[in-house]
């Protein structure tokens, strides 16, 4: 049996770790099935290293396409490696972010092209994509000024993109949704965090009942 593979997307500072943990805290238990926590970029020994190199800010003149690609290259190990065999076993994968980042990231914020974006993810993760993907809506300057109260001075590369680049990124991430009407669950992410957790819990209940 293939399990189900859950991803959590959004904006820099809509919570997603936070959300993905304490959903899983409550829902862990009841589950039927073994689960996997992973996260983008990394989730895997190697793709941890391209990741350090990617969000380190010392990296500032890191050109916009090796970027894609270093998030490709990190996705392609991860799919490989973790994901792809958790999901041949029937487990249930939970990824903070997925393609749909890069799509945002890369494919809009740094105007490299969503569909051209997506042509090497494809061929990084032989066309993987969630089951089910919550958007964690929430306003970039909202966000970012979550960031910088809960970890001042410790923003990553892409934390520290100017206000104009996060626009672009969350205008990317709108079309990204459009595209995948029927996976994508949008949540607004500037609600108090239960309510946002039990609304992902009342969505999984629904959409993927036979894993509870």
């Amino acid at each position: 049996m293939r399990g189900y593979f859950v991803s959590f997307e959004g904006p820099d500072g809509a919570g997603k770790s936070t959300v993905l943990k304490e959903v899983l805290d409550k829902i862990g238990p009841k589950l039927k099935t073994q689960y996997l926590v992973t996260r983008e970029p990394g989730g895997s020994k190697i793709a941890e290293k391209i990741r350090d190199i990617i969000l380190d800010p010392a990296n500032d003149k890191m050109d916009a396409k090796t970027e894609a690609l270093l998030y490709a290259a990190a996705r392609s190990q991860h799919v490989e490696e973790i994901i792809r065999p958790a999901l041949s076993e029937g487990k249930i994968v939970f990824s903070d972010r997925f393609v749909d980042s890069s799509l945002a990231y890369q494919g809009e914020g740094r105007d490299l092209g969503i569909k051209e974006v997506k042509q090497i993810n494809d061929f990084a993760t032989g066309k993987l994509d969630p089951d089910l993907t919550f958007f964690l809506d929430i306003a970039p300057e909202v966000g970012l000024n979550r960031i910088q109260k809960l970890r001042p001075g410790q923003e990553d590369r892409l934390e520290q993109e100017n206000m104009a680049f996060h626009k672009k990124v969350y205008a990317g991430f709108l079309k990204v949704k459009n595209l995948y009407p029927d996976r994508f669950v949008t949540i607004d992410a500037s609600q108090p965090i239960d309510d946002v957790v039990n609304q992902v819990i009342e969505t999984l209940e629904k959409r993927l009942p036979e894993i509870f």
